[in-house]
């Protein structure tokens, strides 16, 4: 299996009630019934309030890194991260389990 973790940083200014965050958030929460490949897909903002935490965290499985590629290019995926990019930056980490 390999887990596949996202965290992202909203840009300055930008909050979680914007518009286009509330629009990328679903798109996201749309990926799990849409693309077969995912095993395991929880998402949520983060609650800490340290200084150093993102705001905003996507824990996923799938079972190798063939269907992992096959996630990351799928259309609608593309399509969500394209709205990410418009107010957030993030950082992944892929590791095999």
């Amino acid at each position: 299996m390999i887990r596949h973790l996202v965290l992202f940083r909203l840009d300055e200014g930008v909050g979680r009630d914007d518009p286009r965050v509330r629009a990328g958030v679903a798109a996201f929460e749309a990926l799990e019934g849409e693309i077969p490949e995912i095993r395991f897909w929880e998402l949520g903002w983060n609650i800490s309030d340290r200084p150093i935490a993102y705001d905003f965290a996507i824990n996923s499985g799938f079972d190798d890194p063939e269907s992992l590629r096959r996630y990351v290019e799928h259309p609608a995926h593309q399509a969500g991260v394209g709205l990410w990019r418009e107010f957030a930056t993030w950082v992944i980490a892929d590791y095999a389990y």
